[in-house]
């Protein structure tokens, strides 16, 4: 890696965080500046607007996120264990977020909503990878006859992750991992009753 590469993936790393707790919107390019220690042209030598370097830091934001979740289904091939395994990644986001300040899908989501359609439409993308990994983990399930048929995959998808990503919101608020730690215990009361 080239002089020019290490220093913006520096940029990155270094950016990540801040974007994840302030926000595009909360962060000025003062913030960016004494984050990095670079000044504007160090940074926009690297990258031609803030949104882009917005963009990429979310890009790296959750290549982190998605490298958890590979390696928590790596060794996994049962349905359940699978989606326990992915309980297991929230509860650890939770915990332990690979990037300071939570999931930056949800904060992105959040934030982009109306204001930022660039960034709006990573985290839906996003998003869509994440529940496509539900769904798909589901689906296989009930195929292999390790969840029961008649499942509503859709219905499962969604009240799964809008409940684990509520926790982390309500952890983040509170600064109390409980709210997490619970939802993963209900859902997987859950997952016990109803899927199997």
């Amino acid at each position: 890696m080239g002089k020019g590469e290490q220093t913006r993936a520096m940029i990155l790393a270094q950016v990540a965080p801040l974007f994840n707790q302030q926000g595009y919107s909360g962060s000025s390019l003062s913030d960016i500046m004494r984050q990095t220690g670079l000044e504007k042209g160090g940074i926009y030598n690297h990258f031609k607007s803030k949104e882009q370097l917005a963009l990429q830091a979310f890009d790296y934001s959750y290549a982190l996120l998605d490298q958890r979740i590979r390696a928590v289904l790596a060794d996994k091939k049962h349905a359940l264990e699978r989606l326990y395994a992915l309980l297991s990644y929230f509860q650890d986001l939770a915990d332990d977020p690979p990037v300071p300040g939570g999931c930056p899908i949800l904060n992105t989501a959040i934030e982009s909503d109306d204001a930022e359609p660039a960034l709006r439409d990573r985290a839906r993308a996003a998003m869509d990878q994440l529940r496509s990994t539900f769904r798909r983990i589901i689906s296989k399930g009930i195929e292999r006859e390790e969840l029961r048929p008649g499942i509503d995959v859709e219905t499962w998808t969604s009240a799964m992750i809008a409940a684990l990503e509520g926790a982390v919101m309500l952890s983040r608020l509170y600064q109390d991992t409980s709210h997490m730690s619970r939802t993963v215990a209900y859902l997987r009361h859950c997952i016990e009753r109803d899927l199997t």
